[in-house]
């Protein structure tokens, strides 16, 4: 196993935290030096609040780590290619490189929509990889959607019933 997929799979558990709250499961690791020093979960409708991006929790937890916002010499691991705010976080803390699982053709900005990580206007632009372990974290996200329209399919049928039955009650 290489290093860039030992470190996928911390993001990977992360991810699975996410999940196992109903969360979208994209998580995040932030490594320094061969050790993490930043881990995250999509916490949005948990915490009600756009900002909780796996990658931000990450940033903000390695930067207190690090005691600097500058996190030159790190690597950001996450499952799910950044979107738009993710990918300024990243060039604006100066992350040099960033592994990412899959792409996300619909807000990705590590090349699917746009390229922000590699913008040459910016002063700063980050290393990418992608598709470490590729497979497994596209699989949490299908199978996570799948099971979500799964429950809300089921939760319609279940509101249709309750007009039914409600129809019929004469009292």
């Amino acid at each position: 196993m290489t290093d860039d997929e030992r470190y996928m799979k911390e993001a990977i558990r992360q991810a699975k935290k996410a999940a196992a709250l109903g969360e979208v499961p994209i998580g995040c690791c932030i490594v320094c030096d061969g050790k993490i020093v930043g881990r995250g979960y999509n916490r949005r409708n948990t915490d009600h609040s756009t900002l909780r991006h796996a990658e931000l929790t990450a940033i903000e937890r390695a930067s207190r780590k690090l005691g600097d916002w500058r996190l030159e010499g790190c690597t950001l691991y996450v499952t799910l290619e950044p979107c738009q705010m993710c990918a300024g976080a990243i060039i604006q803390a100066r992350v040099d490189r960033v592994v990412f699982g899959c792409r996300n053709p619909k807000a990705g900005c590590a090349g699917s929509i746009l390229d922000i990580l590699h913008e040459p206007r910016f002063n700063h632009q980050a290393e990418t990889t992608e598709g470490v372990c590729g497979d497994e974290c596209s699989r949490l996200l299908k199978d996570f959607f799948k099971q979500l329209r799964v429950r809300v399919k089921e939760e319609k049928r279940g509101a249709v019933d309750i007009c039914r039955e409600s129809a019929y009650d004469t009292r």
